[in-house]
């Protein structure tokens, strides 16, 4: 909650980070979902969580479908920073690939820089929940409202790496959005179909195997 992460003003009616109730919310409103899923989570839960009212919680956010958007997007906003840090005065192109997708496909860890308290279950409710968020009816006004802005800016930044390396792969926005998506439906998978993934005690397998198709892909 110490660094400034900007998230599209049409996700709430109020700003969260402006006052400490918005605060009480927004960290409150993390452990919720994450504990709860999204199915469950209700205003009037979190009301009680943070011994409040409903009509205080809708004085910030319309539903909680916006609320999900917005920590999402609070997520992205926060993976962008890691990968300004994880990529500054990095001359090597290749070495920036490989710890932007460490940031992008890898879990987050206390001791690296950037790393914020609510990132692990930030990281969760992506996983989890992100689905349910972006596919839906409404995704196309959305995204016209600037909604994923967060998430197309880090694919459009590490895709122009990727171009810069092999400036002849046809397809480095697909690269980059599939290795994201596969790594995160590889980590559900772990936990809650497990037949359909691998795992390694030896080794973070999805944020290995990320590496390896990047390596193929663009024979590295």
């Amino acid at each position: 909650m110490n660094i400034s992460i900007q998230v599209s003003s049409t996700l709430y009616l109020k700003d969260p980070t402006s006052s400490e109730i918005g605060l009480k919310i927004l960290t409150e409103g993390i452990h919720l979902m994450q504990e709860l899923g999204f199915e469950s989570f209700t205003f009037k839960k979190l009301a009680q969580n943070i011994h409040s009212t409903e009509a205080t919680i809708y004085r910030y956010f319309e539903n909680k479908h916006y609320f999900l958007l917005y920590l999402i997007n609070w997520y992205w906003g926060i993976l962008s920073y890691r990968l300004m840090l994880a990529t500054a005065n990095v001359a090597d192109q290749r070495q920036q690939l490989t710890n932007s997708i460490a940031v992008l496909t890898g879990l987050p860890d206390a001791s690296h820089p950037g790393y914020i308290a609510e990132e692990m279950q930030l990281k969760q409710i992506v996983i989890q929940e992100s689905g349910k968020a972006l596919h839906t009816k409404m995704v196309d006004d959305e995204n016209q409202n600037g909604i994923y802005l967060n998430y197309k800016s880090i694919v459009s930044t590490v895709a122009e790496l990727v171009k810069s390396i092999d400036p002849s792969f046809p397809y480095p926005e697909m690269l980059i959005s599939n290795l994201i998506e596969n790594a995160n439906h590889q980590r559900f998978f772990s936990v809650h179909l497990p037949r359909l993934t691998n795992t390694s005690l030896e080794q973070d397998a999805v944020e290995a195997f990320s590496h390896l198709i990047i390596q193929k892909v663009l024979q590295l």
